[in-house]
């Protein structure tokens, strides 16, 4: 199993950016990927990003690209979110996950392809 943490969430202005981050401990070795989804006030858990354990292979849902980049640091075990350009519409609870299942990239904007969640964290965006 593994653990997750995610932090960086927090009270923005539209137009300003933010960077979560995701802390991932225990069975680290195990992860195929990692990802971001979000959860809107109402609305279903939503992918957001993912990003391959090993290589750079990325993938974003299409509201997101060009404002959103994740990233990882194996070294560290943690996962990035970097948010520019916020709008309104990405106030949400964050969460990462982690998927420990190989070759599963062409579902990985799927929610059962995760096998671990972290607790979430709150972004809000005024307008």
């Amino acid at each position: 199993q593994v653990q997750l943490v995610e932090s960086g969430g927090g009270l923005v202005q539209a137009g300003g950016s933010l960077r979560l981050s995701c802390a991932a401990s225990g069975r680290t070795f195990s992860i195929y990927a990692m990802g971001w989804f979000r959860q809107a006030p109402g609305k279903e858990r939503e992918f957001v990003a993912a990003i391959k354990w090993s290589g750079s292979t990325t993938r974003y849902v299409d509201s997101v690209k060009g404002r959103f980049t994740i990233s990882r640091d194996n070294a560290k075990s943690m996962v990035y979110l970097q948010m520019i350009s916020l709008k309104p519409e990405d106030t949400a609870v964050y969460y990462c996950a982690a998927d420990r299942r190989p070759y599963s990239w062409g579902r990985i904007g799927y929610l059962d392809s995760y096998d671990d969640w972290g607790q979430g964290t709150q972004v809000t965006v005024s307008s």
